[in-house]
């Protein structure tokens, strides 16, 4: 299926290869969810612990994407914005808590955020490579797509926050990926939004490719 700037065929997910790749990077992402919130609480680590709530959104958001495929168009856009909204809350829970531990968190370990942040990168990677070819499409798609990109972002952000701590002996680098994080998670909420709405007020599904930037149109791809 093609999904080309000025034509009207975006790419729902509606194939068996797409639905393949999105059972894969749920089990990607509930697997990886309890080693963070486990490695998060033994680091005493927020960016751990935030890389963990996003991974646990991602499952969820995977799960839903995957049972709304095939259904009318409002559907699908409506729970795009719902899991726009999620992301928005949860951006601003971890902001919260960041400005919150600013004061009280002690320093984490950090051989432990290392190692763990390494598996979680390995694990997005895996997921950003599998899901690669259906990153334009359709709100629902879009959604997909962005929270896979997000946890590979934010374990790298883990990794670099783990040498950091190492380095300074303090938990600043710690909060301030979290921070970042947050606001990875708020960024990527506007643009699924958008989408959404864009798709709810005019009845047709907006290809992602066309609808975030301004670029020239890409060769479609073959699912």
């Amino acid at each position: 299926m093609s999904a080309k700037c000025g034509h009207d065929v975006t790419f729902d997910g509606a194939t068996p290869a797409y639905k393949r790749a999105i059972w894969m990077v749920i089990a990607l992402n509930a697997g990886m969810f309890t080693v963070e919130i486990l490695g998060g609480q033994l680091a005493n680590s927020l960016s751990l612990f935030a890389d963990a709530m996003d991974f646990l959104a991602d499952a969820a958001t995977y799960g839903i994407s995957l049972l709304v495929i095939g259904m009318p168009l409002a559907i699908r856009a409506k729970t795009a914005l719902a899991k726009g909204l999620s992301l928005t809350l949860m951006g601003v829970f971890v902001l919260s808590a960041t400005i919150y531990n600013l004061f009280i968190l002690d320093v984490p370990e950090y051989s432990t955020m290392g190692i763990i942040g390494l598996m979680a990168l390995t694990a997005n990677l895996l997921s950003v490579l599998i899901l690669y070819r259906f990153k334009d499409g359709d709100s629902n798609i879009r959604s997909v797509w962005l929270c896979s990109r997000n946890d590979a972002i934010g374990n790298i952000l883990v990794m670099l926050a783990a040498g950091a701590v190492y380095y300074t002996q303090s938990a600043l680098p710690d909060l301030i990926v979290a921070g970042l994080m947050s606001s990875l998670f708020l960024s990527s909420s506007y643009k699924i939004i958008t989408q959404a709405l864009q798709e709810l007020r005019t009845g047709k599904p907006v290809n992602s490719s066309c609808s975030t930037d301004h670029k020239q149109p890409e060769t479609g791809h073959t699912h």
